[in-house]
C-alpha cells in the first residue's frame, strides 16, 4: 500500500467537490498525520477553500488538461510574436471558459457573468505569469490579476468578446488577381466567424438557463430548509412553554410548602418562649 505524501494529499484535495472541501481536507490531514508526516498534515490543514471561480479553474486543469496545455502553449507563441498567435490564444481562452461553464453546470454551481469573467481572468494571469507558481498546478486557492500583458510581451490580448482583427493594407496597391483571390478567403472568414459567434452564443444561453435551473433548485432547497427549520422552531417554542408553565406551577407549590413551614416555625418559637417563661417562673 502506498504511504500517502503531501503532494499526493494536495491532489486529492483541489479535485474534491467543493462544498466538500473543508470535510476532504481534515481526512487527508489525518492520513498524512497516520502516516508520520505531521508537518505536512499542518500545511494541508492552513490551505484555504478557493472560491468558486479558483475551484473552476482548478478543475480545468485535472479535467482539460490538453487544453490547458494550449492555453500556455499559445501564450508562449504570442511572446515569441508568432503571426496568428493571438487568434490562437482567444480561442484557448474561449474554449477553456466553455469547460468552465460546463463544469460548474455538472457540480450544480451558478454560472453567472461575473463567475466567469473571474475564471477568465485567472486563466489569462496563469497563461502570463507562464505556470502555477507559486502554487503547485491545479491547486489554486484564490483567483488570480493578470498583470499587464506589455510587460511580459504579450499586447493587446483581450480574452473577451472576440473581435475581428482588423487587416492591414498593403504599402501600395494589390494588383487585381492577388484582390479577386483575397475576397472568398475574406467571405469564408466571416462565415466562420459568424458561426463561431452563433456557436458561443448558443453556448452560453445555454449555460444561462442551467445556471438559472441550478439557482432555481437552490433557491427551493433553501426554503425547504427555512420551512424545515421554522417548524423545528416552533416545535421547541411550544416545549419551551410547557416548561415555563411546569415551572410556574412548581413556584407556586413550594411557595405554598414554604408558607406552611414558616408557620411551623412560628408555632415552635411560640412554644419555646412558653417554656422559657415558666422555667423562669418555678425558678423564682
Amino acid at each position: 500500500m502506498r504511504v500517502m505524501r503531501y503532494e499526493d494529499a494536495v491532489e486529492r484535495l483541489f479535485q474534491a467537490p467543493h462544498d466538500q472541501f473543508v470535510v476532504e481536507r481534515k481526512r487527508l490531514a489525518g492520513e498524512l498525520k497516520a502516516a508520520g508526516d505531521k508537518d505536512g498534515a499542518a500545511r494541508l490543514a492552513k490551505l484555504g477553500r478557493p472560491p468558486i471561480s479558483a475551484w473552476a479553474v482548478d478543475q480545468l486543469w485535472w479535467r482539460a488538461r490538453g487544453a490547458f496545455d494550449a492555453l500556455f502553449d499559445t501564450a508562449e507563441r504570442v511572446r515569441r510574436g508568432e503571426v496568428g498567435a493571438t487568434a490562437a490564444h482567444r480561442d484557448a481562452l474561449a474554449r477553456l471558459r466553455g469547460e468552465a461553464v460546463q463544469i460548474l453546470s455538472d457540480a450544480q454551481h451558478g454560472t453567472t457573468e461575473a463567475t466567469l469573467r473571474r475564471v477568465t481572468q485567472t486563466l489569462s494571469a496563469l497563461a502570463a505569469a507562464g505556470g502555477w507558481a507559486p502554487d503547485a498546478p491545479g491547486a489554486l486557492s484564490d483567483d488570480r490579476d493578470p498583470p499587464g500583458f506589455e510587460a511580459i510581451g504579450i499586447s493587446n490580448v483581450i480574452p473577451f468578446p472576440v473581435q475581428p482583427r482588423p487587416v492591414r493594407e498593403a504599402a501600395h496597391a494589390p494588383d487585381t488577381a492577388t484582390h479577386e483571390a483575397r475576397e472568398p478567403d475574406a467571405a469564408a472568414r466571416a462565415r466562420r466567424d459568424a458561426d463561431d459567434a452563433r456557436v458561443r452564443r448558443d453556448r452560453e444561453a445555454a449555460a444561462a438557463r442551467a445556471g438559472a435551473a441550478a439557482d432555481l433548485r437552490r433557491a427551493e432547497a433553501e426554503r425547504a430548509r427555512a420551512a424545515a427549520e421554522r417548524h423545528r422552531l416552533a416545535a421547541a417554542l411550544r416545549t419551551a412553554h410547557g416548561d415555563v408553565a411546569q415551572r410556574e406551577r412548581e413556584v407556586v407549590k413550594l411557595e405554598r410548602d414554604l408558607a406552611y413551614a414558616r408557620s411551623l416555625v412560628a408555632q415552635a418559637k411560640a412554644v419555646v418562649i412558653g417554656l422559657e417563661e415558666r422555667l423562669a417562673q418555678l425558678e423564682n
